[in-house]
């Protein structure tokens, strides 16, 4: 159901107070033990153990659900002091439906499609359920879409394709699986099909057998490629549903893939690295070369995110930094973005913006000069549980001269909430302090 927020305490600069309507009955419980934990200047949390194998659990499993956010609690003496400041940035309303955390978001043509650890993917349209469809594989991991099919990535390692109607819109009809059953018993056949997929175990190459984390899709070429935490990534032909090449990526968990310009494709994992790999076309199928180590660091790589014109490349990782490299430069480090108190669990970009959701229950919302100096503009709160997910629309008020977004974070707290974002938005400000460094921000000014 849509939760309308008119009714909302007012906002504090760009920070949005938490929704009153959304339960926390399931965290207040630990709220007090866990606040000292924001005393650190730094966190120390990891997503990842060092001696975690790559299927044992994932960054949400390890994450502290029941944190309460640094943000939410603000010195009520400097209201009078705030409200003159342009209130742009903020909460529309919030998709609340108890039936499971949500783990990913899509939006395409002013629907919005959620996928969470129930059997239900879910459409929404003008903030109101607008249609449903069952998987019988559970946890939905990631969706994406492309012309009239969905892709859903799941828990139990396939990726599962769904069809719209076209004379019913509102109906959805699952289309395949990914490898399809016929696919995996004609490859089961030749023994030269079979890899280590494990120590001592083998598997047929097509199939991922761990939980898929992460799809993306080049358009252009018709390419899925889906990533795993059997530590590969896959590519698939959209057209015929074959898989035609799978990558061991990774020495852990590979947590994020995304295609960029020019078959440019970043991988993020668990072993704290981010590699860059070139689709090379020559042959029957195309081939991915690995090309160059971005970043090796002990912390887990949790969320990669590429502005839509492939010129910056931003990792978020579990110690709550985003790092971004700049490709007009031959992928240089850039710098990094601190605006965190916990992990990093996804990414979003839309213009000269992008948005980290974290497990600190708050979303950064960063603007990107034409200089790549990022300003913080807002720190979004009020989800009761860690932000898994993020997408964005261009909001149909948005000009060339005010560039406006509307933004859609999923939570472990079983909710969706809905957000207006501006690039005119003006820098975050608290206590008089505010963003000055030209790169970072650093949330131990507070």
């Amino acid at each position: 159901m849509f939760v309308d927020t008119s009714h909302l305490p007012p906002k504090l600069g760009n920070t949005v107070h938490s929704d009153p309507n959304i339960s926390s009955s399931h965290i207040d419980d630990d709220a007090d033990n866990n606040n000292s934990n924001y005393n650190a200047r730094h966190s120390s949390f990891s997503a990842y153990e060092a001696n975690r194998l790559s299927g044992e659990g994932s960054p949400m499993m390890m994450s502290p659900w029941n944190q309460g956010s640094p943000w939410s609690k603000f010195d009520e003496g400097n209201n009078s002091q705030n409200n003159n400041i342009p209130q742009i940035n903020g909460l529309i309303g919030s998709l609340v439906r108890e039936e499971g955390h949500i783990y990913s978001l899509a939006t395409k043509n002013d629907l919005l499609y959620t996928g969470s650890d129930s059997k239900n993917i879910r459409v929404w349209k003008n903030l109101k359920e607008f249609a449903a469809f069952k998987s019988n594989s559970g946890l939905v991991k990631a969706i994406i879409i492309s012309g009239e099919k969905i892709f859903t990535g799941h828990q139990d390692g396939k990726v599962r394709v769904w069809k719209i109607q076209t004379k019913n819109p509102g109906t959805y009809k699952r289309a395949g699986t990914l490898p399809s059953f016929f696919d995996i018993f004609k490859a089961s056949i030749r023994p030269s099909n079979y890899v280590e997929v494990k120590r001592n175990r083998s598997g047929l190459w097509i199939k991922h057998v761990d939980a898929i984390s992460c799809l993306s899709m080049d358009q252009t070429r018709g390419l899925l490629y889906s990533a795993s935490w059997d530590r590969t990534f896959k590519v698939w032909n959209v057209d015929n549903s074959k898989c035609i090449e799978s990558v061991k990526a990774h020495d852990d968990a590979v947590n994020s893939v995304v295609t960029s310009v020019e078959g440019i494709v970043y991988t993020g994992s668990a072993d704290g690295t981010v590699k860059v790999w070139q689709r090379e076309n020559s042959g029957k199928h195309p081939k991915h070369v690995f090309v160059q180590t971005l970043l090796n660091q002990e912390c887990a790589v949790t969320a990669l995110v590429v502005s839509k014109s492939g010129s910056v490349v931003y990792c978020g990782s579990s110690d709550g930094v985003v790092n971004f490299w700049e490709r007009e430069k031959q992928l240089s480090h850039g710098g990094v973005l601190k605006g965190h108190k916990l992990a990093i669990l996804c990414l979003a970009a839309a213009g000269n913006l992008v948005l980290s959701g974290s497990a600190d229950k708050t979303i950064c919302v960063w603007r990107r000069d034409n200089k790549s100096i990022h300003t913080l503009l807002s720190v979004l709160t009020g989800h009761n549980g860690p932000v898994k997910c993020l997408a964005v629309e261009e909001d149909k008020e948005s000009t060339q001269t005010d560039q406006k977004w509307v933004v859609y974070s999923g939570s472990l707290d079983k909710s969706v909430k809905v957000w207006s974002v501006s690039e005119k938005a003006p820098m975050m400000m608290h206590n008089n302090m505010n963003a000055d460094n030209n790169v970072s921000w650093d949330s131990a000014k507070y």
